[in-house]
């Protein structure tokens, strides 16, 4: 590649990562989910339009599975389990028997409307029956949901691609393998995939905690490394290498780390980028002029999708889990779909299955995407007004054996109101400084907090751990938390 070929390169892909961030906020204006907005931008480049010509399946697939570990360590790294932890049995659930339910309700239409023989129908069949992560991150996170159904939908939609991308893989290979045997492949990348992910989140956060880094923005670097060298270390091993990457970024997103926020918005910002560079990739992918054939069986495959496999799969995966009718009925219309079943039909290496599923993910996800909230309300689950959880940022101060730690006093916290002494902080701790409408002052001990306060607290390295949980019981429960046996956990 010359230097001048690179000039051009760099232009356009910096000209197009603009106008994907100017899409966001019209996605966000319209209610369009913004992956429309990005295979419409590749459609524009592709050959049909603008001329850019792009048709390597093979590349593709492999920068796709790159952007999919970005994106699934963002999620981790984004989701609180303490929201998602009482979901998680369902969502195993419906990860996995209401991805079997889905698979063979969708190759049965498959069958139907294509006239496929049975394995390519429950490749099919496989190829959509994940949710996307991408999707789901991006769209839920505007509807205000309880926390048990968003915590649901989130953990479903990271924990199914890697059972998904087991049964593709073995589907398209050139010799299936036995069901006893596909189980037992499914059972060993699973289960290696979890210990990997969890073990490297564990150790990684243990080191991440004990390290003083000379700037702070290596912590966000540090993380992601440890994220993918998640996914590097469980595909290595033959395991589940996305379930690997979720779990581990789920782990260090919890754990108590340096610059936790800053590593968050760092997180979200290479997703994005991702997500842009990947949608627009699959665009550029995709021939419009063999897209107009595809049509009437993408719309009969997605509505027996949507209409019977979704539902079904529900139903089967949250029997004996409580879950009321409502919320039953929100998630088989939350099935969205989007970058992962368009990656996936690249292994098939079939441009006819490739063209049904392009049409599918597009035209269901304009259906679904901006009617989610009218579902919501429709269904009386939107919580309005609902208090987020304190947000702790800590920075070490290494050579005083202290910690620096950053409190946002979000809107809805009991924080509000409460005056310094009434936090009782352990001896060795103090709240030094008090941001307040842009303003900075030293508070006395009778100062009250207010919504949308920053507060600066040192604390020795000793009494760190019971700060935070003092700060997190106060901002649950008010400055009567230890009454009400709140202890900020």
């Amino acid at each position: 590649m010359t230097a001048d070929r690179l000039d051009v390169l760099l232009l356009v892909g910096a000209v197009v990562l603009l106008v994907g961030i100017a899409a966001v906020r019209l996605s966000v204006g319209t209610g369009l989910p913004s992956l429309l907005l990005y295979l419409g931008l590749g459609l524009v480049l592709g050959e049909n339009a603008i001329g850019l010509h792009f048709d390597d399946a093979g590349l593709a697939q492999a920068l796709g599975y790159a952007a999919l570990v970005v994106i699934l360590a963002e999620g981790g790294l984004t989701t609180s389990w303490r929201t998602i932890r009482p979901a998680v049995p369902a969502a195993a659930a419906l990860a996995t028997v209401g991805v079997a339910v889905s698979v063979v309700v969708t190759a049965a239409a498959a069958r139907l409307l294509l006239d496929l023989d049975w394995r390519a129908a429950l490749l099919l069949g496989a190829v959509l029956a994940p949710t996307d992560s991408a999707a789901v991150f991006s769209v839920l996170r505007r509807v205000p949901l309880p926390p048990r159904l968003a915590g649901l939908l989130e953990a479903e939609s990271g924990f199914n691609d890697a059972p998904v991308v087991i049964l593709v893989v073995a589907l398209a290979a050139t010799s299936t393998p036995t069901w006893y045997g596909l189980l037992g492949l499914l059972a060993y990348e699973l289960l290696v995939g979890a210990v990997v992910g969890i073990a490297v989140g564990w150790l990684g956060a243990w080191g991440v905690r004990r390290i003083a880094l000379p700037a702070s923005g290596l912590y966000p670097l540090a993380v992601m490394a440890l994220c993918v060298t998640a996914y590097g270390a469980a595909a290595v091993a033959h395991a589940s290498g996305f379930l690997a990457v979720y779990l581990a970024a789920l782990v260090l997103g919890n754990s108590r780390l340096p610059h936790r926020p800053a590593t968050r918005g760092f997180a979200e910002g290479a997703a994005w980028l991702a997500q842009i560079g990947l949608f627009v990739m699959l665009g550029l992918l995709a021939t419009p002029s063999e897209l107009g054939s595809s049509v009437l069986p993408a719309l009969g495959i997605g509505l027996a999708l949507l209409l019977v496999a979704r539902p079904l799969a529900v139903l089967t995966s949250t029997l004996g889990f409580g879950t009321p009718w409502r919320e039953r009925a929100f998630l088989s219309w939350a099935g969205l779909r989007g970058a992962v079943p368009v990656v996936l039909a690249t292994v098939t290496r079939d441009r006819a299955v490739f063209n049904v599923v392009f049409v599918l993910v597009v035209v269901f996800t304009l259906v679904q995407g901006p009617t989610l909230p009218w579902v919501a309300r429709r269904l009386r689950l939107i919580t309005p007004g609902e208090a987020q959880e304190l947000d702790i940022e800590s920075s070490p101060l290494t050579r005083l054996d202290a910690d620096l730690l950053h409190v946002s006093v979000p809107l809805g916290s009991r924080l509000a109101g409460v005056e310094i002494f009434e936090l009782r902080l352990p001896v060795g701790a103090a709240v030094t400084l008090v941001v307040r409408d842009g303003a900075a002052f030293v508070p006395s001990l009778t100062t009250g907090l207010r919504a949308r306060d920053e507060l600066i607290v040192v604390a020795t390295g000793s009494v760190r751990d019971e700060v935070e949980h003092r700060l997190r019981a106060v901002a649950r429960s008010g400055r009567l938390a230890g009454w009400h046996g709140e202890h900020g956990d």
